[in-house]
């Protein structure tokens, strides 16, 4: 008795669940790509680990899985954005601004510091009020003085004729 053999399958043949399972870890690989590549772009250019912005969005967007999981693991932000300058202010709330988050930017940690610059600034503002009345001043003196250096002939030249 001769085995009786299966029939001819083409080189493309593949059982309904493979085809579904590809499409589906497909579809959840490109899930992901789309994912870390909108998570680059969007991503704070400070807050980004290890290489630059644009570095990482060519990485992603060239190299799909293998890119977006290189972000996942060694470029993407760890933890929250800090609202705070730097980790040893735990002074009184800090506004969200951009301005603010700048690593060298200084904020008083206690009322002594804040004490002295606002000192400063009153100081400051008070020599610049008299540094501006004094100008004004000179400028008041010399208007005077060039009033009285011109030649008062009174309403009516010599000729008669009155002044205009």
């Amino acid at each position: 008795m001769q085995k009786a053999t299966p029939p001819a399958r083409g080189l493309w043949h593949h059982p309904p669940v493979l085809i579904r399972g590809g499409v589906g870890v497909g579809v959840v690989l490109f899930g992901v790509w789309v994912y870390c590549l909108l998570d680059v772009i969007m991503a704070d250019e400070y807050r980004i680990r290890n290489l630059s912005k644009a570095t990482w969005i060519m990485i992603v967007l060239f190299t799909f899985e293998v890119g977006a999981v290189a972000w996942l693991v060694a470029g993407r932000p760890q933890g929250p954005a800090r609202s705070l300058p730097y980790k040893g202010n735990t002074g009184r709330p800090v506004p969200t601004y951009p301005e603010y988050d700048r690593p060298d930017r200084f904020a008083a940690t206690n009322p002594d510091d804040d004490e002295a610059f606002l000192r400063q600034v009153r100081e400051r503002a008070e020599a610049q009020r008299r540094a501006a009345k004094e100008q004004r001043e000179a400028r008041e003196r010399a208007a005077d003085e060039q009033e009285a250096r011109r030649p008062d002939a009174g309403p009516a030249d010599e000729d008669g004729r009155e002044r205009t």
